[in-house]
């Protein structure tokens, strides 16, 4: 499929009810620092953009709040400049998007965004994206951490629970997603 130039103005098109695209690529504190072109060139990116907007982000919208989105799609040039843990090869962030030898950053496919919704704690977020809506991976840092939530082909509505090590490290922990309903359910 040929690539897409995209222009500043394209990113303020919407997406989902709720956000435009400048919401989801121009955004996070790599891109604040840098702020270099942060454009999806393929089309499958743009599609997945709209459908993590449509599919998890609106519906959160609704239930609790305008979304506050703080790390959403990461280009191969955006990628270079984040500092730290990161794994492009498995994060969803840069969707679609191909690696110079023409295969797919993340061959996961669809796309992900990490956000909180203000003044709600992100248990409560991530249990009700869980209970009832499609999605593949929840990775949960904690009740006052923004969520990594994805969308993809794979749909396999894994939560990951990322603890901290006494070193610091993260510690991943595969949990059902009934886990998150048990920890966060509303009070009676």
């Amino acid at each position: 499929m040929p690539e897409v130039l995209m222009t500043d103005a394209d990113l303020d098109a919407p997406c989902g009810r709720c956000l435009t695209l400048r919401d989801l690529v121009h955004v996070g504190e790599t891109w604040a620092r840098v702020r270099i072109p942060n454009y999806p060139r393929q089309p499958e990116t743009i599609a997945w953009l709209h459908r993590l907007a449509e599919r998890v982000l609106d519906p959160v919208a609704t239930q609790f709040g305008p979304v506050q989105i703080t790390y959403g799609f990461a280009s191969c040039d955006l990628i270079r400049h984040i500092p730290g843990r990161i794994d492009p090869s498995r994060d969803q962030h840069a969707g679609h998007e191909l690696r110079r030898d023409g295969h797919m950053v993340c061959p996961r496919g669809g796309q992900a965004a990490d956000f909180q919704v203000p003044g709600v704690c992100s248990g409560r977020v991530a249990t009700f994206i869980a209970a009832g809506i499609a999605f593949d991976r929840i990775y949960f840092y904690g009740s006052d951490r923004p969520l990594h939530v994805s969308v993809g082909p794979e749909a396999k509505h894994t939560v990951v629970e990322m603890r901290s090590g006494r070193d610091g490290r993260r510690i991943p922990r595969v949990r059902s997603p009934d886990w998150l309903g048990g920890q966060f359910a509303p009070a009676l």
